[in-house]
Parts: C-alpha cells; sequence; structure tokens
C-alpha cells in the first residue's frame, strides 16, 4: 500500500530535467523546505533550479501527520531548560508567526484548530503542567485542558494541513512565475560547479540540499550527529463514531492522530516501541508497527471506521533538536534533519539557507547559532 491519505487527486507531473541549464543556485528536493529556499531566492532575484529524485512532496512534505506546531521537537519548557530563556523564546515566537504567515497566504491548506498535548499516565500531566507553566511566563497563549481525548495543555494557535496540497500548491505557483523546477531526477553526481543527474548538469555557483531524512547518507560527514528514521501512521474511512476537533500529542508525543473534516482519521506512532529497528531510511511499514497502531485506534480512540491507507515517512532527527543549516562543503549547504518538525521549521531553516548562501543575514540562523553556543558544539552523537 504506503501511498498516504493525502494523496488523493491527480499531479500533472513536472518535466525531467535533460540537457544543461545554468543558474546562481541549485536546490535540490522538492519538499517543503527545498521549495521555501526556491520561494525566497526568487524574490530575492537570484536565478534557482530545483531538482528532486522523485516528485513535489514524495518524501516526509507529502508524507506526515499534517501538523502545524509552534517550536522545536522538544517541548517548551524543555527548550528553555536547554537553550535558555530568552533564545528558546525567540524561537518559539518565529515559528508562531511563521505559522500565521503561513495560514493567511493558504487559508485552504492550513486550519487553525489549535492542538492538544494529553498526558498518558500521571507522571506526564506533571510535565504538562511545567510546560503550561513555561508558556504562560514567556507570554505565550496555553490552557490546562479537559476533555473527552484526555487531560493536558490546549495550544490555541497550533493547527494542521494538508501537507501534500500545501507542497503541490507551492510548487505550482513557482512553476507559474517561471522557477525551473524538475521531478523525478535524481542527483548522481555534486562537484564544484555542477550538479549531474541521469539526463542533465545544473552548472551553477551554489547548492542546497534541502533533503530532511537521509541527510546523512548523502553526507557522511553529518553521520556522527544526524540519523535518519521511519516513522509510521495509517488512515481510516470516515469514523463519525469520534469527534477529535484538535491534533492530538499523546505520550509525550510517540502517539499523534488529527481527524479531518470529512470525518476520515489519521494516527502515528509507537516508533519507540522497534527502535533500533525504525532507525532506517526504509519508507516501507511494517506488520508490528502497524499492528500496534490499529490496536491503539481500536482499543484506545475507539475508532471502528476500516483503515484505508498505511504509509511511512522518512525523517532524520539530531541528538540537540536543532536543525541542520550550515556550509557542509565549499559552496554546498545542507539544510535538514527538524526532527519532526519540518512543516513549519524546515521553512524557516529553508528560507535562512538561501539568504546565507547570497551572503544575507538571517534571524533564524543568528538564533540557532544562540541556541548552539552554551554547549560549544553543535550536537552529540545519537
Amino acid at each position: 500500500m504506503n501511498i498516504p491519505v493525502w494523496d488523493d487527486h491527480e499531479w500533472k507531473p513536472l518535466p525531467r530535467l535533460e540537457g544543461p541549464v545554468w543558474a546562481d543556485v541549485c536546490v535540490i528536493g522538492l519538499g517543503g523546505s527545498g521549495l521555501a529556499a526556491l520561494a525566497e531566492l526568487s524574490a530575492l532575484g537570484i536565478s534557482a533550479v530545483g531538482v528532486d529524485a522523485r516528485g513535489v512532496g514524495a518524501g516526509a512534505a507529502g508524507r506526515n501527520g499534517g501538523f502545524v506546531l509552534a517550536g522545536l521537537a522538544k517541548f517548551f519548557h524543555e527548550t528553555v531548560a536547554r537553550f535558555g530563556r530568552e533564545t528558546a523564546a525567540a524561537i518559539y515566537r518565529l515559528t508562531a508567526e511563521e505559522i500565521q504567515r503561513q495560514a493567511r497566504e493558504k487559508t485552504d491548506l492550513i486550519r487553525l484548530t489549535g492542538s492538544l498535548r494529553i498526558a498518558a499516565d500521571a507522571a506526564e500531566l506533571v510535565d504538562c503542567r511545567k510546560h503550561l507553566a513555561a508558556l504562560r511566563e514567556n507570554g505565550f497563549a496555553a490552557e490546562p485542558y479537559a476533555g473527552s481525548e484526555g487531560e493536558g495543555i490546549l495550544l490555541p494557535t497550533d493547527g494542521v494541513m494538508q501537507p501534500l496540497h500545501r507542497v503541490q500548491a507551492l510548487a505550482q505557483k513557482l512553476h507559474e512565475q517561471k522557477v525551473r523546477l524538475f521531478e523525478n531526477s535524481p542527483v548522481r553526481r555534486m562537484v564544484p560547479g555542477s550538479v549531474v543527474t541521469d539526463a542533465g548538469t545544473i552548472l551553477c555557483d551554489t547548492v542546497i540540499t534541502a533533503v530532511d531524512g537521509g541527510l546523512d547518507k548523502i553526507f557522511p560527514e553529518l553521520r556522527p550527529r544526524v540519523r535518519t528514521a521511519r516513522l509510521q501512521m495509517l488512515a481510516t474511512a470516515p469514523a463519525p463514531e469520534v469527534n477529535f476537533s484538535r491534533p492530538v500529542y499523546w505520550r509525550y508525543g510517540y502517539e499523534y492522530w488529527q481527524q479531518q473534516p470529512d470525518r476520515t482519521l489519521v494516527l502515528g506512532g509507537f516508533r519507540d516501541h522497534a527502535l533500533e529497528a525504525e532507525w532506517t531510511d526504509e519508507t516501507e511499514p511494517t506488520d508490528f508497527i502497524q499492528g500496534l497502531l490499529e490496536k491503539f485506534l481500536r482499543e484506545h480512540l475507539k475508532v471502528r471506521a476500516p483503515v484505508t491507507h498505511r504509509w511511512a515517512a522518512s525523517v532524520a532527527y539530531t541528538a540537540d533538536g536543532l536543525p541542520v543549516l550550515e556550509q557542509v562543503r565549499p559552496k554546498v549547504w545542507a539544510v535538514g534533519a527538524y526532527s519532526g518538525t519540518g512543516n513549519i521549521v524546515g521553512v524557516l531553516s529553508a528560507q535562512a539557507a538561501a539568504r546565507l548562501a547570497c551572503g544575507r543575514p538571517s534571524e533564524w540562523v543568528e538564533l540557532l547559532d544562540q541556541a548552539r553556543r552554551p554547549a560549544g558544539k553543535v550536537g552529540s552523537p545519537l
């Protein structure tokens, strides 16, 4: 199966790269981050070309759970403890502003429903209260919550999206603006001044590789601190027997679900139940994790509707939860490893990478640098 529930309409394929093309910048990857980099380069008046081994949104950008959450991968109080109050608050504020920006631009694709963090047990409920207190102390909207989902906190400025439609809409907009995008064009070689695919070559000054899962495979030098994991999900037919008006993070975010307007339900999780097996760049769902998901669907969520889709996404993690955003080789930038937060953090990081590649400043980069400074290093091995 391995087809995400989001893939529900026809997509007119973009051309394959054939022959030589010239550009100032080549962006590798046509997911949410790669397309954000291309949009930023276009706004800056920089000539750019985008290529993807498969298609727009074929990776995690079109296969994730569709959550739109402020902050980094760690909960806000953990981010404060690790990086300091001022830096953590500034990072959270920028991600929250990015959510609002995307919601204004994509009113048909993003719904600001708020999100719930629900405690799986008493110990997690104590942690939820710490999370709530830290948000409120820094002026961010958050409320205690108790409802049919359980007890925890409500974050009213978060939301959900249709992730594949979002990236396809952005790709179509860029295509209409004459930004050159090529699908089904796997990169075989990157050398100074050129990017070589099966049937073409991009002659360029700078390369931005905007890939989440598998970034450590592309750049072996990142392996000490970047590791790729498989996240598995399923979706059901319409389930009128339940009513989840907001997306839910449960058990520290290991399980997560949302119910769409048509009443279908999307559920992911249980990666930690086979942790070593799920540290992989394989993207086929497994019987073991899918079995756990379906058991949770039936017994905990009380959903009776049949499962219609099962799929997996490949995402990369860092030990400190900060994304990779750096020049890994001369004139070659890497951006990725969002630790499961690519819908917002990926966009901000890719925009920043585009600016850095052109010698422009970036507030996002300054904040990430501040976050890394106390430890004196970018991360430790996973």
